[in-house]
């Protein structure tokens, strides 16, 4: 990886050029973002993910516009039009839009009214009009009058567009509206007419304007979507007459008849050339800009998703509900293995309610389960209602609700038939839940992100972004976690660091083969997962019950030689450090550092002594709906009832109340004080205890409030 633009860089960035380096260099050298923040973090400076990250897209896109540079100056050199001080122009320029502003007049263009008018030969009368020290205008336009040229009128008006061309070409002209696009540009949206009776959906932009630098990127987005499926017509513009007014601040230079010609010249190059060209830029600009943030609202809301804490190995009854078509009911193991499933029937309209309590009694019994996991989708809150207070268990058994979203897209998933190859897709759901209860990231990186629920236009944005950015938190949540070894699926495995699909397929087989890995080491045994693989994984592989304890840690088997001088030095063995707060927090880090083994090494190998096997995540919490609430119709504005937040956006949280129709508190009505970003009130999957403000029962709305009541 070219170090080229480290400078540039480390002012864009505002970091130090040095830190920059030793991280292009790291990726030079094959290393992934979660390894360089955690492995790496002497050469780096301490950097987290997101500056690591930073460095790598900016570099890409400095990358990208030198080669857009490069052929800049070799095609206008090809026309033999490059002079040395637009060769300078051009080298000196950081800016995409600057450089193909300056390569605008060298661009090869198809036929267009200047072109034509140049191939008629006026182009000598426009540079005689655009200097507007003509005396006599029409005496010098009737020298133009032949051939091709029928009148004097046809001449100056061929003369006009190519003067149109030059204002549109002008670089200083351009930057002059750029700048005044920037500061004020306003985007509209009208109806078209034709599809009012279509077009509900989009109500609130028949006829809406914002300046565009102020437009939140969901408004944005909704409009673009609305122009998209034909509802809409959207457009970006500042003021006609300012734009015109710096125009001719530029142009007009004289109040003759050759300077009302350069005029009206200047309003045809900005309405016809000058204006769309820039529009486009600011659509694209704006909606980019509105990509990314909706983008970084999707990978939050993800990022949390993923962190839900699980129930760990537990063995689970897990129920897709359903009405008339029963509730499937499956049995796990504490490794989330199938073990029997069947139907039962305690709904509309069969109402076998003895049946199917009985029945989920004796497989407790039978299957030793310890949890029940009910998804929250049709007949959810029914099932859980018959399960709490219809079936009289004989030990404690903890009843859970479950965020089925996408248990369906897994279902009927090629991930899926490989792994259930022999069941249908309402047994593999009901898996799918149970699982999720017990280790909601191992079963969430099968799913689709997009199938997940909690992004907001995600099928608006560029798929190619979202799918690198969701596919990035994916990576950063599953190395942050840790994955163990002898139980992760193939598809977790491919996220750790240094892996992907054919060597998680290897790990797995050989897993198979040889009854599982007994130390971290015997990962390089695996065919095909040499050195460099073996660095940047083996630190995120855990191996439960371990001969040696640090194989079942976050310490990296380079490190172990670090941690085993400590031991012998203190004279303490590592596993009786595990957790010991008193022996870690009395050793002398400074005692230990070593040429490889720095400061930020060493604290990150006691901070993880001290935490020994403790999941990140936490441990899930039992959660209960208000059982007066069924249905939309239930709720009283004013009731103050119990929730769990589903999704967040830019404007506020969407909440489960138990009603199978989410309510909304507006960033408005997130506390009783000002509010800019929703995350700094709620986090996905959080409980709360939310107030009914108003309630639209036709369509289907309602407005929730976290503020206080008085």
């Amino acid at each position: 990886m070219s170090f080229a633009f480290s400078q540039r860089l480390s002012t864009t960035l505002n970091l130090p050029k040095n830190q920059i380096e030793n991280t292009l260099r790291l990726f030079d050298d094959g290393a992934t973002i979660p390894f360089i923040a955690r492995y790496r973090q002497e050469q780096t400076g301490g950097l987290d993910e997101l500056e690591i990250e930073a460095i790598r897209s900016e570099n890409h896109k400095l990358q990208e516009l030198a080669k857009r540079r490069e052929f800049i100056l070799s095609s206008i050199d090809e026309q033999g039009a490059l002079t040395d001080e637009l060769r300078q122009n051009i080298l000196s320029s950081w800016s995409l839009a600057e450089l193909d502003d300056l390569y605008l007049p060298y661009k090869s263009k198809r036929k267009t009214k200047a072109t034509a008018a140049r191939e008629k030969g006026l182009e000598p009368l426009a540079a005689a009009l655009m200097k507007q020290d003509i005396s006599n205008v029409n005496q010098l336009a009737q020298r133009f009058v032949k051939g091709d040229i029928s009148s004097l009128e046809e001449a100056l008006e061929g003369a006009r567009h190519i003067m149109a061309e030059w204002v549109n070409e002008r670089q200083s002209a351009r930057d002059r509206i750029r700048r005044l696009f920037d500061r004020k540009a306003v985007i509209t949206s009208k109806l078209v007419k034709s599809k009012e009776d279509k077009a509900s959906g989009y109500r609130n932009y028949f006829d809406f304007s914002e300046p565009l630098k102020r437009i939140p990127s969901h408004r944005l987005l909704a409009m673009r979507r609305g122009e998209k499926e034909g509802f809409l017509r959207v457009n970006i513009n500042p003021p006609e007459e300012d734009a015109l007014e710096e125009l001719n601040r530029i142009f007009v230079r004289g109040h003759n008849r050759a300077a009302q010609l350069v005029e009206l010249a200047v309003k045809d190059g900005y309405k016809r050339l000058l204006k769309p060209s820039l529009e486009t830029e600011f659509a694209n600009a704006s909606k980019e800009k509105a990509d990314a943030d909706a983008i970084r609202v999707f990978t939050g809301n993800l990022r949390q998703l993923l962190l839900t804490p699980p129930i760990g190995q537990k063995r689970t009854l897990a129920i897709d509900p359903g009405f008339k078509s029963g509730c499937k009911v499956v049995c796990l193991d504490e490794h989330g293995q199938l073990l029997h499933n069947e139907n039962i029937y305690p709904h509309p309209p069969q109402r076998e309610h003895g049946k199917a309590a009985a029945k989920i009694n004796q497989l407790v019994e039978a299957y030793k389960l310890e949890v029940v996991a009910i998804g929250n989708g049709t007949a959810g809150r029914e099932t859980e209602d018959f399960i709490r207070r219809k079936v009289i268990f004989n030990k404690s058994v903890d009843v859970f609700m479950v965020n089925e979203a996408g248990a369906s897209v897994y279902s009927a998933s090629a991930i899926a038939r490989k792994e259930f190859p022999d069941y249908d897709v309402t047994v593999r759901g009901a898996v799918s839940i149970g699982r999720r209860l017990m280790d909601p990231l191992a079963e969430l990186v099968k799913i689709d992100p997009k199938s997940i629920g909690v992004g907001q236009y995600q099928h608006d944005v560029d798929q190619n972004k979202l799918k690198e950015s969701l596919d990035q938190t994916v990576v950063s949540v599953v190395n942050q976690v840790g994955v163990e070894l002898n139980t992760a699926s193939a598809h977790l495995l491919q996220y750790v660091s240094g892996l992907g699909p054919k060597l998680a397929e290897s790990i797995v087989a050989f897993r198979k083969e040889r009854g599982g890995f007994k130390d971290r080491d015997a990962l390089q045994k695996v065919p095909g997962l040499g050195p460099k693989a073996f660095e940047q994984s083996a630190g995120f592989l855990r191996i439960a019950n371990a001969k040696n304890p640090l194989d079942n840690s976050a310490v990296h088997p380079e490190s172990y030689g670090a941690v085993q001088k400590i031991s012998r030095h203190i004279n303490i063995s590592i596993p009786d450090m595990v957790g010991n707060k008193k022996v870690l927090d009395s050793i002398d880090f400074s005692r230990y550092i070593t040429e490889k083994t720095g400061l930020p090494t060493l604290q990150n190998i006691i901070s993880e002594l001290g935490k020994f096997g403790r999941d990140p995540r936490g441990k899930a919490k039992i959660f209960e709906f208000d059982s007066r609430l069924r249905k939309i119709e239930d709720l009283k504005e004013g009731m103050t009832v119990p929730g769990i937040v589903t999704n967040i956006t830019n404007f506020g949280a969407f909440v489960d109340i138990g009603v199978k129709q989410d309510g909304l508190v507006h960033v408005s009505e997130m506390a009783d004080r000002f509010v800019s970003d929703p995350n700094e009130v709620v986090v996905l999957q959080q409980p709360l205890q939310v107030r009914v403000v108003s309630v639209d029962i036709e369509r289907k709305r309602i407005q929730l409030s976290l503020k206080s009541s008085t």
